[in-house]
Formats: structure tokens, C-alpha cells, sequence
């Protein structure tokens, strides 16, 4: 990981716990990013099975949530992605003031390439994070589910 994806994710382990207090301490809205759209992603870890929470920028597909695993533009997929591999019925979100479950699925290619493709047209720093990349940014999509 270069040094610069280095420092994103030790920021990520500092700043996300004030992200969290304030998303639910506020309704789930973030004040400091007006208008982006955060939900509090609940995995479990894909080795330590220990629960995770993590702040996530969300979009919609239909009634679908709507995830990119970009981990900032890095090489490598975001721990999260590998925690939802590992246990997909496990997941858990907070939207808004809601905690619901929902079914965690990788969208398939040519879904993918629909979807991010609208994704980067409300976000363009994805299509930014894509373009040198050597991954393919996976696409998650949340179903509400009444499992669990």
C-alpha cells in the first residue's frame, strides 16, 4: 500500500469513530459532508469474526443500496469487501435512524459496469479512482432483508 493509501486508512481508524457518533447523533446525517448520503455498514470480520461498523458513501439502484469498495483509489479491495464475502447474511446497516439487515451480494460484470458507470456520474472522483487502477472497483448491493 503506498503511503498515501497508508494515511487514508489510519485516518479512516481515527476519524471514523467521530463519524459514527455524529451520524447517530444527528439522524444519520453527516453535517460536515452536507448532501452526501452515509450509511453505517455493520460486517463481521472475514478472519476475526469480530464485529465491524463502518461508514460508507451509499447510492441506490432501484430499492437497493448501492456500495463502491474504491478503499480511496487503492490497489487492494477494502476490508469490508472481504468481511461481506465471508459472511453475507451477517450484514447489518443503519440508514438514517433505521438498523435493518440486508442480503450482500457483488454485482456481476455487466451489472457492475451499469452501475458504476451512474455512480460516477453523481460522484466523479470514483470514475478518478478507476481510471489507474489495476482492480476493477467491486459494486455491493444491499437488499433489505426480513432475515435474521
Amino acid at each position: 500500500m503506498s503511503a498515501n493509501h497508508e494515511e487514508l486508512a489510519e485516518r479512516a481508524n481515527t476519524v471514523n469513530p467521530q463519524i459514527i457518533a455524529e451520524f447517530r447523533a444527528n439522524g444519520g446525517k453527516i453535517g460536515t459532508m452536507p448532501g452526501a448520503q452515509f450509511l453505517l455498514l455493520h460486517t463481521r470480520g472475514a478472519k476475526s469474526n469480530q464485529e465491524r461498523i463502518t461508514p460508507v458513501l451509499y447510492f441506490t439502484d432501484g430499492d437497493r443500496y448501492v456500495l463502491v469498495a474504491a478503499k480511496g483509489g487503492a490497489p487492494t479491495n477494502p476490508d469490508l469487501y472481504y468481511n461481506i464475502l465471508a459472511h453475507p447474511d451477517a450484514v447489518t446497516v443503519e440508514v438514517g435512524t433505521e438498523h435493518f439487515p440486508v442480503q450482500a451480494t457483488v454485482a456481476g460484470p455487466a451489472e457492475r459496469d451499469r452501475i458504476f458507470a451512474a455512480v460516477a456520474r453523481q460522484a466523479p472522483n470514483f470514475a478518478e479512482y478507476q481510471k489507474d487502477n489495476p482492480r476493477i472497483l467491486p459494486i455491493l448491493l444491499l437488499e433489505r432483508s426480513t432475515a435474521q
